[in-house]
């Protein structure tokens, strides 16, 4: 009796190895390794590079890039990405003009501060945090922000130059720029590949796709009424999602080998964090 139990024990034992030994076997068939792109890394590096550029312009021209930036509001996220921006002047050397203003500011008092560094010769960047109140118009104030300082690529004529072949715009989209730049620093090859851009946003999508288009991806743009955006986002070499929707590009939109850059800023609760999200 106990003879009999042992060899059913044995043989129940070696019949689980062998399910195990298949069930790997198959999911090294199936599963798709994923590399992350470390995007901190670059952001290090592309600081330190900027920070020596700074540091030889004071040498020889005794003078410094500078920022002015406009907040308007209470927003904490806004504010959160005013210090950052702060903070990131101050280690690559620029210099930091920072102007808040209460809720309640009218658009002529906002207009005031943008033509003052317009003015100013030591402000060569001008940026108006989004979004602005709802009694203010965003047109009005970003059109207002010459050209030549326009560090958002958000002026008429730098998305107009951005658009059209053999122009170079004063500036353009920084968020669509480091798009590329991190395609571009991972060893991504983009000419000649079919390049998704879910979003069509101002700051992102509308740029991100004009520059990959100016690189020679061939770019299809998803928006909220692209019929079967799964379907199309899975014939992609390269992804680029920036749309306020979490999660919304799952692992079945994506064919094996695709690159995917996430730029959308969502909160997604999770009760383990301080935060609640």
């Amino acid at each position: 009796m106990a003879k009999g139990g042992e060899m059913l024990t044995q043989d129940t034992q070696q019949d689980g190895q062998a399910c195990q030994e298949v069930v790997q076997e198959y999911r090294s068939a199936t599963e798709h390794t994923a590399t992350i792109i470390d995007g901190k890394a670059i952001a290090r590096q592309v600081q330190q590079e900027i920070a020596v550029k700074v540091s030889k312009m004071k040498e020889s021209v005794g003078k410094a890039p500078g920022l002015a930036v406009i907040l308007v509001g209470t927003r904490k996220d806004s504010e959160t990405y005013v210090q950052i921006k702060k903070k990131a002047c101050e280690e690559v050397g620029f210099d930091f003009f920072g102007v808040k203003l209460p809720d309640n500011t009218t658009q002529d008092e906002i207009l005031k501060f943008v033509k003052k560094f317009n003015d100013n010769p030591a402000v060569h960047g001008t940026q108006v945090q989004l979004p602005l109140p709802k009694h203010i118009s965003e047109e009005a104030i970003l059109g207002a922000v010459t050209v030549e300082k326009d560090v958002d690529g958000l002026h008429p004529m730098n998305v107009g130059r951005l658009a059209m072949q053999g122009r170079n715009p004063m500036f353009m989209s920084f968020s669509a720029k480091g798009c590329i730049e991190l395609l571009l620093r991972t060893g991504v090859v983009i000419q000649g590949k079919h390049a998704v851009v879910i979003g069509r946003s101002n700051i992102v999508g509308t740029p991100g796709a004009l520059l990959l288009q100016q690189r020679n991806a061939t770019v299809t743009v998803v928006h909220s009424k692209t019929p079967n955006p799964a379907e199309v986002t899975r014939n992609a070499d390269i992804v680029i999602a920036a749309v306020g929707v979490p999660e919304l590009v799952r692992g079945s939109w994506l064919k094996p080998g695709a690159v995917v850059l996430d730029v959308g800023i969502n909160p997604v609760e999770d009760l383990s964090k301080k935060k609640g999200y």
